[in-house]
């Protein structure tokens, strides 16, 4: 164990604070080519100044408008997203080849317990989210918002199973830029925050209880 008693496998979580996307994606990289078998995963929290992000294999005329915002190609999976102000974003700089409970982590397990996370991390706010088949995120389960997205999901595995890119939450926001895009490739598709359904809170608490969560389900079997 380290100083802090925090097992091996236990990520380590570290607060990056407000940052550029490109210092944190080219920081992301970085570290994983840098890492070997004994480099402890680690959850990195950011919030980023607005930018629109697009995946590897992204269609860029889904960005419809940018309204000076930054668009930065990734090497992440998924379409178009946004990140700004009052959104909680964690990176998840894991290798998946190590024991996570029960072994091996395979990636659609990976991506279960990350947005099981997030289910869990919503519910603490009496907000219940879904799963959507065949579009990764977490979406509103009822009521007038139903279906609209509250969360994102964009990973990027490398082929020794080391990953890197993360999740998304919108805590209190400004939404008009989901507007100017189509969502992870849907037209029309509706984005939400907590803040708009009601939840009055700050992003360093949801964050904070969103990275335990993580810290949790990707201990344990």
């Amino acid at each position: 164990m380290n100083k802090n008693n925090v097992k091996p496998l236990t990520p380590k979580i570290t607060d990056r604070g407000a940052e550029e996307y490109r210092v944190t994606f080219e920081a992301m990289r970085a570290f994983t080519d840098a890492r070997d078998k004994d480099t402890q995963d680690e959850l990195w929290i950011v919030e980023h100044p607005p930018v629109f992000t697009l995946g590897l294999g992204a269609d860029p005329s889904h960005v419809l408008a940018a309204h000076d915002i930054a668009v930065v190609q990734t090497d992440r999976g998924g379409e178009v997203t946004y990140h700004g102000p009052g959104q909680v974003v964690i990176y998840l700089l894991i290798d998946l080849r190590r024991s996570h409970g029960k072994g091996k982590l395979f990636v659609h397990e990976f991506v279960q317990r990350i947005e099981q996370a997030v289910i869990e991390t919503l519910a603490a706010y009496n907000l219940k989210g879904v799963r959507k088949t065949g579009a990764p995120g977490i979406y509103i389960a009822e009521g007038e918002w139903q279906g609209a997205k509250i969360a994102a999901l964009g990973l990027k595995v490398r082929g020794n199973g080391c990953t890197y890119h993360g999740v998304s939450l919108n805590v209190a926001m400004d939404l008009r830029p989901f507007s100017w895009i189509n969502p992870c490739g849907y037209a029309g598709l509706s984005t939400i925050d907590m803040q708009a359904l009601g939840v009055e809170v700050a992003r360093s608490e949801v964050a904070a209880i969103l990275a335990h969560r993580l810290q949790n389900l990707l201990t344990t079997a």
